[in-house]
């Protein structure tokens, strides 16, 4: 940890405030980047590790890709009540009032503590009927049950990791945020092949390690939300439900939510669609061309991480200048991200294929299939940069707006759309909705954010 992380929480809880943006965005984002890149490595170290299991590695695959809807459901509850109730601590900081944003961190606390009983309860009990519904063949059933049935009783680690890591970071310790991911990460790459191969559990094996290497970073994340060098704390006191914290926190996670879980949605739209239209082969390029596409979201949203605590604790103080200046310096770095990722998927897609199998046809399937399905990919920093500024202004409907139009408004219906276009060729149809949605959106997107991050900026000034 730097010196702002170890100084006790009454002497520089202001840094937010004071420090250059550009040192202040790179000591906070590049952590959170780091950490995303770390979170990713739990389901693509697994996806790595099984695509490589001799004899069944090809079908094991595509059994755990077509786990990812719930995977994501799982995660997209975590953002619901983190990604809303930090930015809203953020503020309440700025505004000097840690005592409200302490009963925001313990009424999300209780929160996903109840969210988590209830997934697993449901993962538990309809595991198989759901992964059936989302694209799972009779040949790949089995993996996909073996897994769940095991990743379900860790829901609550998941659950307790991604959301109050969330206030780890917007109270700006972003290298102890890095950690909380760290400590799981690397676990789980060591427990892996031990668990897959050395014990010869396969699928489960995997899911073994994920759920063991979740607990160790729920314990860390806990710990240090309890502890002595949080400015925020959880309190026994704050961990009674009170409506008028709680409620404004969930609102403003909508959008959030709605971005990850429709990401499920729209996982077992293209599934059940490339099931139909091309096979097991189809449905388990789409597991890969999900792991890339993280490689792509993943990096874009901790920088977005990384900028929230800045955009949301000025905003909070009044500090128009400030907040202008993050967004354009986050908007900068996002594009050039999006921009060099797209070159390289372009350019060498058979690398990012040969990550996740050896199978030869998949391979060759994945690699015009990624070429097509990333084609807009250079747009996504200006899409996450918006999105996340609009949480971070604690601007709930537009967040919530900019979500459902990009998922359910474009691309649900194109994914049914583009095959009868490419009636010839209906696999490469359903691959070619995901471009054509993401340009549509992000120019949605950035005409929106235009016109209200203007009246956000004005507001504040003519409050100075």
């Amino acid at each position: 940890m730097n010196h702002r992380e170890n100084a006790q929480p009454a002497s520089d809880k202001e840094f937010l405030g004071t420090d250059p943006i550009g040192k202040l965005l790179f000591r906070l984002a590049v952590p959170t980047v780091i950490a995303q890149l770390i979170n990713m490595l739990y389901n693509i170290v697994d996806r790595i590790y099984i695509g490589h299991i001799p004899e069944i590695g090809a079908t094991a695959l595509t059994g755990v890709g077509v786990c990812m809807p719930l995977i994501m459901i799982v995660s997209a509850f975590a953002a619901l009540v983190g990604y809303g109730g930090s930015p809203r601590a953020s503020i309440f900081m700025g505004k000097k009032d840690n005592e409200s944003a302490e009963k925001i961190l313990g009424n999300c606390f209780i929160v996903q503590v109840i969210i988590s009983l209830i997934l697993t309860a449901v993962l538990l009990i309809w595991n198989r009927d759901l992964l059936m519904a989302f694209g799972a063949s009779q040949n790949t059933i089995e993996y996909g049950v073996n897994y769940m049935n095991i990743y379900a009783l860790g829901t609550i680690f998941v659950e307790l990791t991604l959301g109050m890591n969330a206030f780890i970071t917007a109270q700006g310790f972003a290298k102890t945020g890095m950690m909380s991911v760290l400590i799981g990460a690397v676990a789980n790459i060591i427990l892996d092949p031990i668990f897959i191969f050395g014990f010869d559990m396969d699928v489960r094996g995997a899911a073994l390690a994920t759920i063991i290497s979740q607990g160790l970073s729920c314990i860390w994340v806990v710990s240090f939300l309890c502890g002595k060098k949080t400015f925020l704390k959880i309190r026994k006191k704050n961990l009674i439900l009170v409506p008028r914290f709680i409620l404004p926190c969930l609102a403003l996670g909508v959008s959030t939510f709605v971005m990850q879980a429709s990401e499920s949605v729209i996982s077992v739209c293209f599934n059940s669609s490339l099931q139909k239209y091309g096979g097991d082969i189809a449905v388990g390029a789409m597991t890969i061309l999900t792991s890339v596409m993280q490689f792509a979201m993943l990096p874009l949203q901790g920088l977005g991480q990384g900028a929230q605590p800045i955009i949301s604790y000025n905003y909070g103080a009044g500090n128009a200048v400030r907040v202008q200046s993050a967004f354009k310096l986050l908007l900068k770095v996002s594009l050039c991200y999006s921009v060099i990722l797209w070159l390289l998927v372009m350019l060498l897609p058979g690398g990012f294929a040969a990550m996740f199998t050896t199978d030869a046809a998949l391979m060759e399937f994945t690699k015009t299939a990624l070429r097509i399905y990333m084609g807009a990919m250079f747009l996504f920093g200006i899409q996450v940069s918006c999105q996340m500024t609009f949480n971070a202004l604690g601007k709930a409907v537009e967040s919530i707006i900019v979500a459902v139009m990009r998922k359910f408004v474009l691309l649900l219906p194109l994914i049914y759309i583009m095959p009868r276009i490419f009636s010839s060729d209906p696999t490469t149809g359903v691959y070619t909705a995901e471009p054509i949605a993401d340009v549509i959106a992000v120019t949605f997107t950035a005409i929106l954010f235009s016109i209200q991050f203007k009246k956000a900026l004005s507001k504040m000034k003519k409050q100075c």
